[in-house]
This record gives C-alpha cells, sequence and structure tokens, in this order.
C-alpha cells in the first residue's frame, strides 16, 4: 500500500466541500471527485457543525483546552522549581 502525499487544503475549499456534503451530493462521489480521505470530509463536516470554523485551536473541546493549561502550569511550575534547586 502506498503513502498518500499530505495535502493541504484551504477554508474556502473545505467550505465549499462541506456545502456540497449538505446539499446532498454523495459522499463517495465527492471523495473520489476530489480525491480526498473519507477522514478528512468527516472532520471537516463536523468542525463545520461543531464551530463554523476549520482551524484546530478553535475545534477543541473544553477538556482538552483544560489540559493543555494544565500542561503549560506543569511546566511553569517544573521551571520554577529547578530554579528554586539551583539557588540552594
Amino acid at each position: 500500500m502506498t503513502k498518500r502525499k499530505r495535502q493541504t487544503f484551504t477554508d474556502e475549499f473545505k467550505q465549499q466541500i462541506v456545502q456540497l456534503y449538505q446539499s446532498g451530493k454523495p459522499r463517495k462521489e465527492i471523495i473520489r471527485e476530489y480525491d480526498l480521505t473519507p477522514s478528512s470530509l468527516d472532520k471537516w463536516v463536523n468542525q463545520s457543525q461543531n464551530s463554523g470554523s476549520f482551524k484546530e485551536k478553535e475545534n477543541l473541546t473544553a477538556e482538552q483546552k483544560k489540559l493543555i493549561e494544565l500542561r503549560k502550569q506543569n511546566k511553569q511550575l517544573e521551571m520554577e522549581n529547578d530554579i528554586l534547586k539551583q539557588a540552594r
């Protein structure tokens, strides 16, 4: 099985594809016609329905946002701890 080359798409293109899907064009047809992966189409449709945005940061759940914040705090505390250890 050959690996696909990673493609990048503009937000406008993604929105057009989602509109095609929502207007009733068959999923398989869209995937074949535009050479998309099924997971990409599903992801775009979900993002469009949930937040209206295709940016990853705007599509995080509250739990994912909290986890990112806690990781930042943990890293800050570890750095402060290291500084205090060196000061002894």
